[in-house]
């Protein structure tokens, strides 16, 4: 079965539980996208992506992308199903609208691209960066390039890349090899190679504008030395730049999606950005790429999720324990979604899926506040959100998404096996995105090492702070994550002081506590759906799904908590009685002196 987009399940998330048109009517920006026009956005999005993109998923799995003499030639349908996702103004959902844009909310886009990736991961890695590569130059782009390629990135018809893996680096930026030499005439001339890059060479675009990070003739050692060039595939004259595709990678997945090894011979590019500020005028790409990476997580889950929902609501096995089904009827065996471990498989994925909805939604309704709310300090809370919770949702979701999907194909048996079910293809496809746009550790490091740390946990505090005055401490749901909300915070106090006596142990931490703050979150979001779905009524298919989802989210989820809070509770604990003893022994050897 093709995935089929349900808009009536975001809708409630959208409108129930985070109030999004009234939140978004209160931007300037945004006043007359009222809840009527978010609907027929959503609605337009999933006819869209239901019947032009999910299609031919399959198709792009089985024959890939082929390679020959430097050209690559997307699988079959990819071409035509791009240029409708131009011509239906797509790409350009949330770009301004003097850049041709059509200036929608950044929540609407969150949702195009987590169907579109649940839909066809492979052709929805050709647009994935468009977004980011339009904000950097945006941002970043000197008046010329901007008037040259900025709308041509903001409506795709031009795709961009962010190239930056080099094959003695890998993750290490600040081993950047690539150099750019200044011209005369203000351009530069790049040479180098980088690997992995998606998208490098196709033929869904005539031009690929690809964006380059490299280093100056003068620029110091590490990655404070690096610059970003604008390198085209095709020149402002038409001719061919000295940009080349060398080779395809063969992948376990993702096999629509051309990864490539890339070579820049003296290719003519421009520099994006002030020399040396490389990484910043790319950090606006990066943060919108892991939002993205953490939709498609999402995406892929609930892929994975409909497949198997729909195999156990049709194959009957055995007899399910318990009292008699009432889907029974005369049939000599029930059907696997009666089963508790079928149910808990299926209840326990639908829980990480709309509770990371609201954590992702959520972050991208931030990223508006950020962008265009009146008030400084409004904007300053939600930049905060968006810059702590963002390696969160990347780590958890793209985590989820290969676990819970292969959990998913569990619920088909040796069926799930073979290839003409499909969600074999999901489990494949989802693995590279916990690693791809930064490595899940490093997303953990990042979060704990160079966001929480530094500030001794004020600014991760001011979060949670937030997050529990959205709470009624008279419910109990919301009493217990007011709980947990208190926990994580110490939590924070805890490690920086034990950080202090070693600091090594944020590094062996840190995936725990992400985890811990993953779960954190995760309980308040769906805190506040319960108490949305109180509103609702009790024979609403949508809230009998919930009601499932939460009871599973309790049971199999959260408890989770409880064992990743221990573990960094006595790793601090270890690191204070080996300091104390440390300090213990030393006073003994100056008596002794």
């Amino acid at each position: 079965m093709d995935y089929k987009p349900r808009p009536e399940d975001v809708r409630f998330l959208l409108n129930a539980v985070l109030d999004a048109p009234a939140r978004l009517g209160a931007l300037a920006p945004f006043a007359e996208v009222d809840e009527a026009l978010q609907s027929q956005v959503l609605e337009e999005a999933a006819r869209f992506v239901g019947e032009v993109v999910a299609p031919i998923n399959r198709e792009g799995d089985e024959t890939g992308c082929r390679f020959a003499d430097g050209e690559v030639v997307s699988p079959p349908g990819f071409r035509a199903a791009y240029q409708a996702f131009v011509d239906g103004g797509w790409p350009a959902l949330s770009a301004a609208t003097e850049d041709g844009g059509q200036g929608l909310p950044a929540v609407l886009e969150a949702v195009l691209y987590e169907w579109l990736a649940a839909a066809n991961h492979g052709l929805t890695m050709a647009p994935g960066l468009l977004h980011g590569a339009y904000a950097c130059l945006k941002h970043h782009g000197s008046e010329e390039l901007k008037q040259r390629y900025l709308q041509k990135i903001a409506t795709g018809e031009w795709l961009a890349t962010m190239c930056l893996t080099e094959a003695h680096a890998g993750s290490d930026l600040g081993q950047v090899r690539t150099r750019a030499v200044p011209q005369a005439d203000g351009s530069l001339h790049v040479s180098g190679g980088k690997i992995f890059i998606s998208g490098g060479e196709h033929d869904l675009t005539p031009n690929i504008v690809h964006l380059v990070l490299c280093r100056l003739p003068d620029a110091p050692a590490g990655p404070k030395g690096l610059s970003l060039a604008l390198v085209p595939k095709l020149l402002p004259d038409g001719t061919r730049n000295a940009v080349h595709c060398e080779r395809i990678e063969e992948k376990m997945g993702l096999h629509g999606s051309p990864t490539c090894t890339m070579r820049f011979d003296e290719a003519t590019g421009w520099l994006v950005g002030e020399p040396g500020r490389g990484l910043a005028a790319m950090f606006v790409m990066m943060n919108s790429a892991r939002l993205h990476v953490a939709l498609q997580g999402i995406g892929l889950l609930d892929a994975a999720w409909q497949k198997a929902d729909a195999y156990a609501a049709e194959r009957r096995q055995m007899r399910a324990p318990g009292p008699v089904p009432a889907s029974r009827g005369s049939e000599p065996a029930d059907l696997i979604a009666e089963h508790p471990a079928i149910r808990r498989i299926l209840d326990t994925q639908r829980a990480w899926i709309d509770g990371a909805r609201i954590l992702a939604y959520r972050s991208a309704l931030m990223l508006d506040v950020a962008a265009h709310d009146a008030d400084p300090k409004a904007r300053e809370r939600a930049q905060r959100w968006c810059s702590l919770v963002t390696p969160v949702l990347k780590a958890a979701c793209t985590q989820q998404a290969f676990q819970g999907a292969s959990e998913c194909l569990q619920v088909l048996g040796g069926h799930g096996y073979v290839r003409e079910w499909g969600i074999e293809q999901v489990v494949r496809d989802a693995r590279v995105t916990m690693i791809y746009e930064g490595t899940n550790e490093i997303q953990a490091i990042d979060l704990l090492v160079r966001k929480v740390l530094p500030d001794g946990g004020a600014a991760m505090s001011a979060v949670l702070l937030e997050l529990r005055d959205t709470l009624d401490a008279s419910r109990e749901a919301d009493a217990d994550v007011q709980r947990r909300l208190a926990q994580l915070r110490y939590l924070g106090t805890t490690v920086a002081m034990a950080a202090h006596a070693n600091p090594v142990l944020p590094h062996e931490v840190a995936d725990d506590y992400l985890r811990v703050v993953a779960l954190t979150m995760m309980a308040w979001a769906w805190a506040r759906i319960e108490a949305a779905d109180e509103t609702v009524a009790s024979s609403d298919p949508g809230r009998i799904a919930r009601v499932r989802a939460a009871a599973a989210f309790r049971r199999w989820v959260l408890p989770e908590f409880e064992m990743r809070l221990g573990i960094v509770k006595r790793a601090c604990e270890t690191v204070a009685l080996a300091h104390s003893a440390g300090t213990t022994a030393t006073k003994a050897t100056d008596v002794a002196q």
